[in-house]
C-alpha cells in the first residue's frame, strides 16, 4: 500500500511538472511578408517546427539550469517568436524572440540547423537570470551560447577551446570557458545562474569553484596551451 502511495505521489508530481511546462503559451508569427527570408522560413523551417523547438529548448534549458520545478524558474506565461525584416541575426526582449528574415535568406548552409541553434540561444535569454541587470553582457551571452553548445548546435566557425582574450568576451569564447568550469564541477552553470537571480558578483566563481575567475581563466588557457 505504501509503495502504491509513493508511486501515486511521484505520478502526480510528474503530471504537475508536465502541466507547468505546457502552461507556457508558444506562438510563431512570420511578419516578413513575401520576402526571400519569409519564403525560405516557410519552406525550410516552418512555424510548427519552430514552435516545437521553442518547447524543446525550454525543456533543455530547465535541465541545464537544474530547474525541475516550475517554482524554480522565471515566471513566463507566453513566449512569442517573430520572423521580421530587420538587420542582424536575432534578439530577445520582453519574452519575445525576433529573428531576421534577411539572415535566413542569406545563410549558406543548413539553415534549419542554424536557426535551431539561434532559437536555443535566444530562448535561454528568456529563461536565464541576469543578476538584476548587473551581470556583464559577455557572461549573459556566454551562458546562452553554452546552452547552444551543450544542445549540439555549435556552428563550425566558433572558436576552439582555449581561444579568446577575456573570460567575459562573450558568446562562443565565454561559452567554451563556462564549459571548462562546468567540467570542474558538474552543475556549475546551474549554480551560477541561480546566484544571478538576485544580483551579480565576480566572486560567484570562487564561491562555487574555490578559485577566482582570473585564476580559472589562466588555468583554462594553460590547459589548451593558449
Amino acid at each position: 500500500m505504501a509503495q502504491n502511495n509513493v508511486f501515486l505521489l511521484s505520478l502526480l508530481i510528474a503530471l504537475s511538472d508536465l502541466h507547468a511546462a505546457h502552461a507556457v503559451d508558444y506562438t510563431v508569427t512570420n511578419n516578413a511578408g513575401s520576402s526571400a527570408g519569409a519564403v525560405r522560413f516557410n519552406r525550410d523551417i516552418g512555424a510548427d517546427y519552430s514552435k516545437k523547438t521553442l518547447i524543446s529548448a525550454a525543456d533543455f534549458i530547465w535541465k541545464i539550469f537544474q530547474q525541475r520545478a516550475a517554482a524554480d524558474r522565471k515566471s513566463v506565461a507566453k513566449v512569442s517568436l517573430f520572423i521580421d525584416n530587420m538587420d542582424g541575426v536575432a534578439y530577445a526582449s520582453n519574452n519575445q524572440i525576433h529573428v531576421s528574415a534577411s539572415y535566413i535568406a542569406g545563410y549558406s548552409g543548413d539553415v534549419k540547423k542554424e536557426i535551431t541553434g539561434v532559437l536555443y540561444h535566444e530562448t535561454t535569454h528568456i529563461w536565464q537570470w541576469n543578476g538584476n541587470g548587473q551581470a556583464p553582457g559577455g557572461l549573459i551571452e556566454g551562458i546562452a551560447d553554452f546552452v547552444r553548445l551543450k544542445a549540439g548546435y555549435a556552428p563550425s566557425h566558433w572558436v576552439k577551446p582555449g581561444q579568446g582574450d577575456r573570460w567575459d568576451q562573450g558568446y562562443d569564447v565565454t561559452a567554451r570557458f563556462l564549459d571548462y568550469c562546468n567540467s570542474l564541477k558538474a552543475g556549475f552553470v546551474a549554480e551560477l545562474n541561480n546566484k544571478l537571480k538576485t544580483g551579480y558578483s565576480v566572486n560567484y566563481f570562487a564561491d562555487i569553484l574555490g578559485k577566482n575567475v582570473n585564476q580559472l581563466w589562466a588555468d583554462y588557457k594553460a590547459k589548451y596551451g593558449k
